[in-house]
């Protein structure tokens, strides 16, 4: 066959797979007019129309982030087009718009979404920048949400760059790219401006890194130190999932966090955290739990975690698995890269245990039902929270720790919690290609321990049973300890702080002095022993000794009452974790195996 007659036939056939691609994607492009405003302004074409009606759609809620957050309120001036004459458009409840075809078989429709809420999990627009969250700023056509989308951005005069995991349509052209579907592109955030880009390549797949704002930071240092963490997630599963992959960072004057992707995350950071180690080094933690979860969540997720309902919330127990686990090894990879060193790695995980057994709500909520509860309590905290609920991440990656030395103890440091992630993600993600339910992640923690782990599992994640931590960390040589042991400091078990002149009370502890004595949240805290308070309740505290009484004279309501309290000693721990140099003759080397000291 001659070379040319070959050339156009693979060109005729190219052209012939790439049309119906064009002629059923959802077509959307992005304009900023007067960015100023935060608004951009949003163009849906949607073709081969085959219904009478059309029923449009907006998330009320974004993966990842589990709080309905009604994104709908921020669409303006919809509506939808048939050639250039408007059609009706029927308001079926808070995010969902019905419009009746007349036959159409093409629609466009225009709306304005307002965006001025910089987080991760929300949109911003300004002169500056435009970040854009993908749940908050597309609509969807119901039905219609396997389709390809096509995005085509129109940058305001003064922007020059974007940066988004998703492929131009056309390599010489990233202004329009391409996702296989609504679910691909709603995971793919955008940013837009002139922020700067450096790249790495890591695990053989190439890296992008989009810093929005300023900062101390270096970015050869960043590079070399972003390459261990990613290397070190990847070696945990075994292969990279990813093409191509992209950070998002933002450097502003306070604030932090950060959302996983399918191909990328949204990172918050102080702009200034990039000189000081410790907060450099929880910056680097932070890489890691983002990093983590392109194989844990994004892939390797609970059954109930996808497909994805945008309309309501979705509901699972397994969130210390998805966020906790991930928390525990944000930590743990950056010690194993170094970063952390050994004694700093085990205060942080000291610091954990800590937060578990002084966190009066983790003997009432188990950690299974905070994942479950997220979307009414987590995200929305109140004066009572502390003590009625238990933060999935932390009592979650204090589960992953304990379950890790189980199965390092159980199988003699042949295995721990990274072959239980490994055989998770390659028997359900690769595998079976589907999530997991809650008795199939324990069988599988139970088969890589070698034991039966339902025990575990009933007490200290779907139970509230106090977790022996001193039994788990002999598992790999560590002893426990409570600096706090011999503390003898007065405690009453409220908090206050000072509000227009008056010493108000913030939060009262479960079961402490103030708890059972009477004193509210919102009372004012006017005396002790009949001598005023200001803001110095804490210099009375430290005069007093656990078992004495004390009358504080409090206003509530408009009425001035005496409370009497017996006031009690602190019950808080403050646990230390270290080697135990007197531990079986394994033991050494599991620790070091562990902390990855050899």
């Amino acid at each position: 066959m001659c070379p040319m007659r070959k050339y156009l036939i693979l060109l005729f056939l190219l052209v012939f797979r790439l049309q119906p691609l064009t002629a059923q994607s959802v077509n959307y492009t992005l304009s900023f007019p007067e960015p100023q405003t935060h608004y951009v302004n949003v163009r849906m074409e949607i073709s081969g129309i085959k219904t009478s009606s059309l029923t449009l759609k907006m998330p009320v809620w974004t993966p990842g982030s589990y709080l309905v957050r009604e994104f709908s309120r921020n669409v303006e001036s919809l509506e939808v087009l048939k050639d250039t004459s408007s059609l009706k458009i029927e308001k079926l409840n808070k995010n969902s718009w019905k419009v009746n075809t007349n036959g159409a078989s093409s629609l466009v429709v225009n709306y304005k979404v307002y965006a001025f809420e910089l987080s991760v999990r929300t949109s911003f627009i300004d002169e500056d920048h435009a970040n854009l969250n993908g749940a908050s700023i597309f609509l969807y056509a119901d039905g219609l949400t396997s389709r390809p989308c096509k995005v085509t951005v129109k940058p305001w005069k003064n922007w020059t760059k974007i940066s988004v995991a998703l492929d131009p349509v056309v390599e010489s052209n990233p202004w329009t790219v391409l996702a296989e579907n609504y679910d691909v592109l709603v995971d793919s955030p955008f940013e837009i401006g002139n922020h700067l880009i450096f790249k790495f390549t890591s695990a053989g797949v190439p890296h992008e890194v989009a810093m929005f704002g300023e900062g101390n930071f270096d970015v050869d240092r960043l590079q070399r130190d972003m390459i261990k963490i990613t290397e070190e997630c990847t070696r945990i599963f075994g292969e990279h999932p990813c093409k191509r992959y992209v950070f998002i960072i933002h450097n502003l004057n306070s604030g932090g966090g950060g959302l996983e992707h399918l191909n990328s995350t949204t990172i918050q950071t102080g702009k200034w955290n990039y000189a000081q180690e410790s907060s450099y080094n929880g910056f680097l933690a932070l890489v890691a739990h983002e990093y983590f979860h392109l194989w844990n969540v994004k892939r390797l997720r609970p059954a109930a975690l996808g497909p994805f309902d945008y309309d309501v919330e979705n509901y699972s127990n397994m969130l210390y698995v998805a966020e906790g686990f991930t928390a525990y090894y944000d930590d743990l990879i950056t010690r194993r890269c170094g970063f952390y060193l050994p004694d700093v790695y085990l205060n942080v995980l000291s610091g954990n245990l800590s937060y578990c057994d002084n966190t009066p709500g983790a003997k009432i909520q188990p950690v299974s039902d905070a994942g479950f509860d997220a979307w009414i309590k987590f995200y929305r905290p109140n004066e009572n929270s502390s003590n009625a609920t238990v933060s999935y991440y932390t009592k979650g990656s204090v589960i992953g720790a304990m379950l890790d030395f189980t199965i390092i103890g159980a199988t003699k440091g042949n295995k721990n919690l990274d072959d239980l992630m490994s055989y998770m993600y390659q028997e359900f993600y690769k595998k079976q290609q589907r999530g997991y339910t809650d008795q199939e992640f324990i069988d599988a923690a139970s088969k890589i321990a070698g034991i039966n782990l339902d025990t575990f599992f009933s007490n200290y994640v779907y139970g509230t049973k106090s977790i022996p931590y001193a039994q788990f960390c002999s598992e790999v040589g560590l002893k426990i300890s409570n600096s706090n042991e011999k503390q003898t400091t007065t405690w009453i078990g409220a908090s206050s702080s000072m509000k227009d002149g008056k010493l108000v009370v913030t939060s009262v502890e479960r079961n402490s002095p103030a708890w059972l004595a009477g004193i509210n949240v919102n009372d004012e805290l006017i005396a002790i022993d009949q001598y005023r308070l200001n803001d110095d309740l804490a210099r009375f505290m430290a005069m007093k000794k656990p078992g004495d009484k004390s009358v504080f004279t409090v206003g509530r309501t408009g009425y001035i009452r005496s409370v009497e309290v017996t006031l009690g000693k602190t019950p808080y721990v403050k646990y230390l974790l270290e080697p135990d140099n007197n531990s079986g003759a394994d033991k050494p080397a599991l620790f070091k195996k562990w902390m990855h000291l050899q």
